[in-house]
């Protein structure tokens, strides 16, 4: 079972992806910033997600 950081972390990827896409089609400069920093965010939070999968599969 994937580690709730990986979850959490695919849907902020997935929140500024979509924040950055609204920014784009409005012209908001900030909105697509804040867009781009949520899937930074998110890609990270996966990332830690992954390695604390990878350690509990390695326990077992």
């Amino acid at each position: 079972m994937p580690d709730h950081d990986r979850i959490e972390g695919a849907a902020k990827n997935l929140g500024g992806n979509i924040k950055e896409a609204a920014g784009k089609v409005t012209g908001d400069e900030k909105l697509k910033a804040e867009g781009r920093a949520e899937q930074a965010e998110g890609k990270i939070q996966n990332a830690v997600g992954g390695l604390k999968d990878t350690i509990r599969d390695n326990r077992n």
